[in-house]
């Protein structure tokens, strides 16, 4: 819908429904992929994930049909490509598969607007040149010489949270190691006020939150309100480091060559990429390598055994979580993917969590976790092409000392439950993992 000029129409906030809220809306307990009729299955579907229910409908998918059409109403005509190759051509394309609409499913090109919205920017959100620009305003934080400079004080870190653990007895891994470990590590990158850094974690996760009673946020006015804090508390430190700039990507942003002009409120899309980026894939990540490991307990004990095969660990877990298992880029043009018709501005959603499954790339075996896959590193939860993470090469080696750290102190990290998981098609987390330690 669009006004008399032809910009999107604004409306309010309470009348605002996402894709991921409308599939939410449609309920827990979805039907199990051979009860499904193929034109049927829905990967969008938060339940999906948080029921931890999702391997057989992308398997179903990569079998029958790898490049999926569905269309509701809150998002219009969007294609699931699931299969490891398809993937991989469509990330490295974006002349015809753009970024500059957005990453995540959302409303119909054209469609209405939040009331009071503005016009936030995100580097990932764009094509060249002025992707190229603005990444290349802080890609000096993930350069090897900046990794070699941190590396002691993740290590440090890790050494300070392992310690404090509780023997034998049962506490949140979420919230207790995997929390607390990035969102230090984020408020290094910031150069954020320390005390204050949970606040970090918490608008990292209301970003994809879908608004439920008695869920993380209830409405789409109270997101809003929360990232407004969010912005304010940001122009504080941007007038800072304008004044007192460091080596943080604060002051990266707010001094830049391509984003020292654009006010703070405009810059909330890479705030908040960057918050994601460094926050939620890293955390469940880490979480994620507790709970595979216990899942797997022979790959845990061969890790045991041989800790030199932690480098080789990394990646496999890497590929194993998928920690954003879609990410979303718009047709620019009418064209074909795996012999479908594509149509200008038609949504196309790249799930990495499905590609990653890929039987013909990662083997009969691509389900389970091999710390001695031979090429794990092939994986593409960092994505392809000119938008492969930034922080990649940090989000490694802080599993990497993670693990260092584990096998040194514990006997075992052990998973006493199923974990509760985020309610999210964008996001495949951790909201809890129950585990005990027993020290060496």
């Amino acid at each position: 819908m669009s006004d008399a000029t032809g910009n999107p129409e604004t409306v309010p906030l309470s009348e605002l429904r996402s894709p991921e809220q409308e599939m939410a809306d449609k309920g827990a307990n979805v039907p199990a992929a051979a009860d499904l009729a193929i034109e049927d299955i829905n990967p969008v579907n938060a339940h999906l994930f948080h029921e931890n229910r999702w391997q057989d409908h992308f398997a179903r998918l990569r079998a029958e049909d790898p490049v999926h059409f569905n269309e509701i109403e809150t998002a219009g005509r969007y294609w699931s490509v699931t299969r490891y190759e398809d993937v991989r051509a469509v990330d490295g394309n974006w002349q015809d598969f753009s970024s500059a609409d957005g990453i995540a499913l959302g409303l119909r090109v054209g469609g209405p607007m939040p009331e009071g919205s503005g016009q936030s920017i995100s580097f990932i959100a764009m094509d060249p040149p002025q992707h190229t620009e603005q990444r290349k305003t802080v890609r000096a934080v993930s350069a090897p010489s900046n990794l070699r400079n941190v590396e002691p004080l993740i290590r440090e870190r890790t050494i300070q949270v392992l310690d404090s653990l509780p023997d034998g007895e049962t506490f949140d891994w979420v919230d207790t190691v995997s929390i607390e470990l990035t969102t230090m590590m984020l408020a290094t990158l910031f150069d954020f006020p320390f005390e204050d850094r949970r606040k970090l974690t918490r608008w990292s996760d209301i970003v994809f939150a879908i608004p439920e009673p008695g869920g993380m946020i209830e409405s789409h006015e109270q997101r809003m309100a929360e990232l407004m804090e969010c912005v304010e508390y940001f122009e504080g430190l941007w007038k800072d480091r304008r004044d007192n700039p460091g080596f943080d990507l604060v002051s990266m942003l707010a001094n830049g060559e391509a984003t020292r002009d654009i006010p703070t409120a405009k810059h909330l899309g890479n705030l908040l990429l960057l918050i994601v980026g460094g926050n939620d894939t890293t955390r469940n990540t880490m979480s994620g390598s507790v709970y595979g490991l216990n899942k797997f307990p022979d790959q845990y004990d061969k890790l045991i055994n041989n800790p030199d095969l932690i480098a080789q660990m990394v990646p496999e877990i890497i590929r194993w979580q998928t920690p954003l298992p879609y990410m979303r880029r718009t047709a620019t043009r009418d064209c074909e993917i795996g012999g479908k018709q594509i149509l200008k501005d038609d949504q196309v959603l790249m799930w990495y969590v499905s590609a990653n499954r890929d039987e013909d790339v990662f083997g009969d075996n691509a389900d389970v976790i091999d710390i001695e896959r031979h090429n794990a590193d092939r994986h593409l939860s960092f994505g392809y092409g000119i938008h492969f993470c930034m922080g990649s090469r940090l989000a490694e080696l802080q599993l990497r000392i993670l693990w260092e750290e584990i096998l040194q102190r514990f006997e075992r990290v052990e998973v006493l439950d199923e974990p509760e998981r985020t309610l999210s098609s964008f996001v495949k987390g951790y909201t809890n993992l129950p585990v005990q330690v027993t020290h060496r």
